[in-house]
């Protein structure tokens, strides 16, 4: 995992290096947006168009993005100062919580440990893109008639693992359930109702 991305040039020993005991800097990504509405390749010439940046193509939620990016920004910097999806909630911002919970290619990741410019040609899903029109994804309806919020910080994470999982397995057992959502710490300690809310979203797939 510590080789360079390629025309990226940033490795992932190099992003650890940078994160000083932890902390990631916090920094904006760049504008550059351009919402092209499907994913694109963009031209060799358009990539590392400024010193610690480069352009990148990917798919959010169904749509194609064309945008620049810092080498330094994290993928939850992209999508909540960037593309707005600020329904990915930043935690503790060091792999550790599991609040800014995303899937990645069908799988669930914590998108404030992967770097922006390493999902060039990557599909990303946020909780904003679990909403068909005005029907909520089962997870979700799920979560609300077993009071699976409490203080709501960490519900979305805990959504997408739990989207992530019935992906993966549509009829999930409890303890497999228990183990997808170990991931996503809730201070609540309401465990127990979010365990429930995923075996009913199964049940009602």
């Amino acid at each position: 995992m510590d080789e360079e991305i390629k025309g990226k040039g940033v490795s992932r020993r190099d992003f650890l290096k940078g994160l000083g005991g932890g902390a990631i800097g916090t920094a904006v990504v760049s504008t550059g947006l351009l919402d092209t509405g499907k994913a694109e390749a963009y031209p060799t010439e358009a990539t590392g168009t400024r010193r610690g940046k480069s352009v990148i193509n990917l798919k959010v939620n169904g749509r194609g993005y064309r945008l620049e990016v810092e080498h330094r920004a994290t993928l939850a910097e992209l999508l909540r100062d960037q593309l707005g999806f600020t329904g990915t909630k930043i935690g503790c911002n060091r792999g550790e919580c599991g609040a800014c919970t995303v899937i990645l290619n069908g799988r669930n990741i914590y998108s404030c440990s992967q770097l922006a410019v390493w999902m060039d040609g990557k599909e990303i899903l946020t909780i904003e893109g679990l909403v068909k029109g005005e029907k909520l994804d089962p997870v979700q309806e799920a979560f609300i008639e077993h009071d699976g919020p409490q203080c709501g910080f960490c519900t979305s994470g805990q959504i997408m693992s739990g989207k992530a999982l019935l992906l993966r397995q549509p009829n999930p057992t409890e303890a497999q359930v228990r183990r997808a959502l170990s991931g996503n710490l809730c201070r609540c300690g309401n465990y127990n109702r979010e365990v429930a809310a995923v075996l009913a979203a199964a049940k009602a797939r």
